[in-house]
């Protein structure tokens, strides 16, 4: 199989990378997104008993800088798996042994409360976030979103990469804002869809992309590209992060770490990544 192939559903056309490409030249890349539970050959199972949790891919850099403290602090090691948020949202269904599940969007955080797979008392609004457009540092002009915005000749003969349209939430909230705006019919056919913001981020990094929309914060963790312009807050539903413990969660640490990122411990090293903390951090 190639790098790439053409696949069309419900009316449009899209740039798929390949499964073999994905899982191996994309997502196994310098992000470091975990594959998904199940997914992987060798699950990323919580060794020795540690705290599992699923977390989407866009919070890896904080959740990772927060697990370090975390570890430094109490010396108890926590498992973060990323990936999609629906995929992991499935996996818990499927009785994956995670202990904490962090969406990227409310949709799926509601998926799991109507089948009782989240204990309800237990979840909160944990982040914000922006949708941004980039484009590669080296081909980075600054482009004005607005109603009519001309994205497709900005794009030329090129891709625009987003997470998948119909499941991941940030492309759930980059075709809403596209549709908003006006432009989503005229590049609806030059999308290269990928399985979660940071493989659709990577896109544009490596410059298989021209342009992507990804989070705020991902742009920020990546030095290869740049931010071109942002999309107003009122073109797409509120960009929000739920948190919940797993109705399966016994482990006796998986409610402290829960209440850690909840912290006012946890609040600056979100915001060093670009996320907004939502309600008063706990202390």
């Amino acid at each position: 199989m190639g790098d790439a192939f053409h696949l069309r559903s419900g009316g449009i056309e899209m740039v798929t990378v390949s499964r073999r490409d994905l899982f191996g030249r994309v997502l196994r890349a310098a992000v470091g997104v975990t594959l998904p539970w199940g997914l992987a050959r060798t699950p990323a199972r919580a060794q020795g008993g540690d705290v599992l949790v699923f977390a989407a891919a866009s919070l890896k850099n904080a959740l990772d800088a927060i697990n370090t403290q975390w570890q430094k602090e109490t010396g108890k090691k926590t498992t973060i798996s990323y990936g999609s948020s629906p995929a992991l949202a499935k996996q818990v269904e499927h009785a994956a042994p995670a202990q904490i599940f962090i969406s990227a969007d409310l949709d799926w955080m509601d998926y799991l409360a109507q089948k009782n797979l989240i204990m309800p008392e237990t979840r909160s609004n944990l982040l914000g976030n922006r949708i941004v457009l980039i484009a590669p540092k080296d081909n980075a002009q600054s482009i004005e979103i607005k109603p009519g915005f001309d994205l497709a000749k900005f794009l030329g003969e090129g891709r625009l990469s987003i997470a998948n349209v119909d499941t991941v939430p940030a492309g759930k909230y980059g075709m809403a804002a596209l549709k908003k705006l006006g432009v989503w019919p005229t590049v609806s056919s030059k999308l290269a869809q990928a399985e979660n913001v940071r493989a659709a981020l990577l896109l544009v990094s490596r410059g298989e992309a021209s342009a992507g929309i990804v989070y705020q914060t991902d742009a920020a963790a990546d030095g290869n590209v740049k931010i071109i312009g942002t999309f107003p807050e009122d073109t797409h539903p509120p960009i929000i992060y739920p948190i919940a413990l797993t109705a399966n969660a016994t482990h006796s640490d998986a409610a402290p770490f829960l209440a850690y990122l909840r912290s006012g411990k946890s609040k600056p090293l979100f915001e060093a990544q670009g996320f907004t903390v939502l309600g008063a951090a706990r202390s």
